[in-house]
């Protein structure tokens, strides 16, 4: 028998660590290969990680809601032959960490002595509620630092996080004072600490259905607040005729699909028209970091997916501008099949210079998008609707029926003028009104 180590997949080059949200496996489960073991979530998508062997799953080094990095051992499986993997267990204290003298003498001291000792209120790191990685977990209990204690540190990683550089600056302070002075009577009995919990809402007239955001409700909650508290938003708007995109659509969809074996949409139509302007209009493909600002060299287009179960993704169409309209039409589909389907890669929501969302798609005329930061730029695709217009001939001008849509344009003004993203929109609309209508598919 031998024993192999399941990693932590890379999972892009962006992509350093994911949370583990579900073993599918259990201790003693016997394993296909590729099939799933577990689940994950990164801070945009949730994922699978299956086995590359077939065996027994006989240990789980990482519990639900542990936070694991990428190239790191979360489960040993036992195989029936090939070479044995070693194991290495990685050390829980770090280096550099100041040893705490805890020893209490009842026979030198007397029991209604004190005696100088840190207390430990409590050792069960799982009734915090704030989210504590595998490793400050094992800081904090080497150093015997409570989860009221924890509760207390500031955290300076994402979201508030308690980092490693956090726990240790913390226990270097700490031991740098005096010790508390308790009875041992008080040490050698554990005292319960009571903790904070969040009350849920009550329904006042009893019929009211109260319901927790799932994880990535709350991600995306905080996200947009965080957009709108970073970036000035300011939007412009422009109508657009396609009555000859929609013609050609009409005329070529059916032998597209039978060449093609894909269906063709809209979306990658408006999204070859976008890709066109960004490269006209460069402004638009940046992004803001403090005070400096930083000029995109590809042109990566985020498309918002609504998924199944309410939530929405972003997707990206990676060098979107080399791409033709067959390939832009591949490139929509696949990321748009495998978001309804839960299949999405972390690696395939990252990266991302420009987002396009279709609010027509539900039947919305117009929106006011809010950024996908660190982006500077979003733009909403209205619904296509007959229209009368007004048609200019040598003839004259006469009355007709077009079909029309909104683009809406929300852009961030601390960077990008009403000259710069009016413009932009602008000639994304005229990329489009001056669709061939001829165009070979």
């Amino acid at each position: 028998m031998a024993r192999f180590e399941l990693k932590l997949p890379k999972m892009g080059e962006s992509v350093a660590e994911a949370t583990i949200t579900n073993w599918l496996k259990e201790v003693g489960d016997k394993i296909e290969a590729d099939e799933a073991v577990l689940e994950i979530a990164t801070d945009k998508v949730d994922s699978e990680v299956p086995s590359e062997v077939s065996g027994i799953l006989v240990e789980q080094l990482f519990g639900k809601d542990d936070l694991v990095q990428v190239g790191q051992t979360i489960a040993i499986i036992e195989t029936e032959d090939g070479a044995l993997v070693p194991i290495v267990k990685e050390a829980v204290a770090p280096e550099g960490i100041a040893e705490v003298t805890k020893m209490v003498n009842p026979e030198a001291s007397g029991s209604n002595e004190s005696v100088a000792t840190p207390v430990d209120l409590s050792s069960d790191y799982s009734e915090s509620e704030k989210f504590l990685s595998p490793l400050v977990k094992n800081i904090a209990k080497e150093e015997g630092v409570s989860v009221a204690e924890l509760a207390a540190i500031s955290g300076t990683g994402k979201e508030g996080r308690v980092t490693k550089n956090d726990i240790l600056e913390y226990v270097k302070n700490r031991t740098s004072q005096p010790a508390i002075a308790v009875p041992v009577a008080a040490v050698q009995k554990p005292v319960a600490v009571p903790t904070a919990q969040k009350a849920a809402p009550v329904s006042v007239s009893g019929g009211d259905e109260i319901i927790e955001m799932d994880r990535m409700r709350k991600l995306i909650a905080g996200y947009m607040v965080a957009s709108v508290q970073t970036s000035a938003h300011v939007q412009s708007f422009i109508e657009v005729d396609v009555t000859n995109i929609v013609k050609w659509r009409e005329k070529n969809k059916v032998a597209f699909e039978k060449r093609e074996g894909e269906k063709l949409t809209y979306t990658p139509i408006f999204m070859e028209a976008v890709a066109k302007a960004i490269k006209d209009f460069p402004g638009m493909n940046i992004s803001v970091d403090g005070d400096y600002i930083i000029k995109k060299k590809n042109i990566n287009l985020g498309m918002a997916a609504s998924l199944p179960n309410g939530n929405l993704i972003v997707p990206v169409i990676k060098n979107a501008d080399q791409l033709n309209l067959v390939g832009m039409a591949k490139a929509v589909n696949d990321l748009g099949g495998r978001a309804k389907a839960g299949k999405l890669k972390p690696d395939d929501t990252q990266g991302g210079t420009y987002t396009v969302t279709n609010v027509g798609t539900f039947g919305s005329v117009f929106g006011t998008p809010i950024l996908n930061q660190p982006q500077v730029g979003i733009l909403a695709l209205g619904a296509i609707r007959k229209m009368p217009a007004v048609i200019e001939t040598p003839e004259g001008d006469f009355i007709g029926i077009r079909q029309k849509m909104f683009l809406s344009h929300s852009y961030d003004h601390r960077v990008v003028d009403g000259a710069l993203g009016g413009s932009f929109v602008k000639r994304v609309a005229e990329y489009l009104e001056a669709f061939d209508v001829n165009r070979d598919v």
